[in-house]
């Protein structure tokens, strides 16, 4: 583990605010461009939160273009299909191929694991690039560069600043960016592991309706994952307070299935499954709209995935779209920087006019999809059932169609 900064006003060109899937896809980036960066993660090692997420094409592209795509292919099943079923009745309400042709080639998805995605990134960096428990706290202005004050007291000066700290990111708060707005919903996650397999096709199956959006994927031959979305939250303990226990999260998502039309193969998952280490967590986005006239870049500062386009998880696209960034961002200060210094501000702006509208359009359709897909009302049921499957299922590989380029 590296240790944080030590030294009292120590100097880099380009800082890294964050070591998640955005961050490191930036330091990459740039490695591969043969320009140098430092990353600063406020936490005392790798991250490991998160179990899993769907990594679709346009994730692959930008993972091939950091050079890491076969590494992460080896290990994780690719998914040949998506199961929606109707909560309230248990049929099939659509079936999709995931293997199509899109406009830019075929179709590719798998769920893959966070943790390993991380490692792969890191381990192709140089040596101490990520510096462990070194987390901002303040940002200050001094001759055109950014002095960042640390937990532990010590400063950094920065020629260039990019904020990758995800959804309470202090660059973004530094930038003027929207707060996250709240969306009314709460999210719970699990994997479960079956040593003897699990029996599962690869297939993404998945449950909307009744007040709820669910469901199970397969990353291997033996380990499931499978997420819970839900609106309103649980109802509170005997002292006021949500209780969002392991146990009581658990029997919560269990006793909302048991009340809808799921397999019972899907029940045993849960059953048998270990919570995140983030029981229950509210959803929250930032307004698209805000985004169309916000300051994502200003002056030598910008930022990147959650940082910048916080969105809700009906897209599977938000670690996607940071990944989109990573190799984006890369590309731009990699081109500054052959211009020599002082061209990393252009950069910046052309990175910003890049990002801007994909960002709110991917926020903006992903809220679309959730409210309709979750939704227990008997008239937008009857319409997401009967008409609206075919829609949301084009909506779904509309956003993967999508190239960030190489380097």
């Amino acid at each position: 583990m590296a240790a944080g900064i030590q030294q009292q006003n120590a100097a880099e060109d380009i800082v890294i605010a964050g070591a998640g899937l955005a961050g490191l896809a930036v330091a990459l980036g740039l490695h591969r461009k043969g320009v140098r960066s430092v990353v600063l993660e406020s936490s005392p090692e790798r991250r490991t939160s998160g179990f899993a997420f769907f990594t679709w094409t346009n994730a692959f592209r930008a993972l091939d273009a950091l050079g890491v795509g076969d590494k992460m292919r080896g290990r994780h099943l690719q998914l040949q299909g998506l199961r929606v079923m109707a909560s309230s009745t248990g049929e099939i309400a659509r079936e999709m191929d995931l293997r199509v042709n899109g406009k830019l080639g075929p179709h590719e998805v798998r769920c893959v694991q966070r943790n390993v995605l991380l490692q792969a990134l890191e381990e192709e960096l140089p040596p101490g690039t990520v510096r462990y428990s070194s987390k901002i706290v303040s940002i200050d202005d001094q001759d055109g560069a950014k002095i960042l004050h640390l937990a532990d007291d010590s400063t950094l000066r920065a020629k260039v600043l990019i904020g990758c700290d995800g959804i309470n990111s202090v660059v973004a708060k530094w930038l003027g960016l929207a707060k996250p707005s709240e969306s009314g919903r709460t999210a719970t996650r699990g994997y479960a592991r079956y040593p003897e397999g699990h029996g599962f096709e690869p297939k993404i199956l998945q449950f909307v309706g009744e007040g709820f959006r669910a469901g199970l994927v397969p990353w291997s031959d033996t380990d499931v994952y499978w997420f819970f979305t839900w609106s309103p939250a649980p109802s509170p303990d005997a002292n006021g307070k949500e209780d969002r226990s392991a146990a009581a999260m658990n029997q919560f998502v269990l006793t909302k299935m048991r009340g809808a039309k799921v397999g019972p193969e899907v029940l045993e998952a849960v059953e048998r499954s270990e919570m995140s280490d983030v029981l229950a967590a509210p959803l929250r986005f930032r307004s698209p709209l805000s985004l169309l006239f916000a300051s994502i870049s200003k002056g030598n500062v910008c930022v990147a995935g959650d940082a910048l386009h916080p969105t809700t998880p009906d897209l599977a696209q938000g670690a996607c779209t940071a990944l989109e960034d990573g190799v984006v961002l890369a590309r731009c200060l990699g081109a500054g920087a052959e211009r020599g210094f002082g061209h990393e501000e252009a950069a910046l702006r052309r990175y910003a006019g890049m990002r801007r509208w994909r960002s709110a359009q991917v926020i903006a359709a992903s809220y679309a999809v959730g409210f309709v897909q979750e939704s227990d009302h008997t008239v937008v049921s009857f319409v997401r059932d009967k008409l609206l499957s075919g829609v949301l299922a084009k909506t779904l590989l509309m956003m993967p169609d999508y190239d960030c380029g190489k380097l």
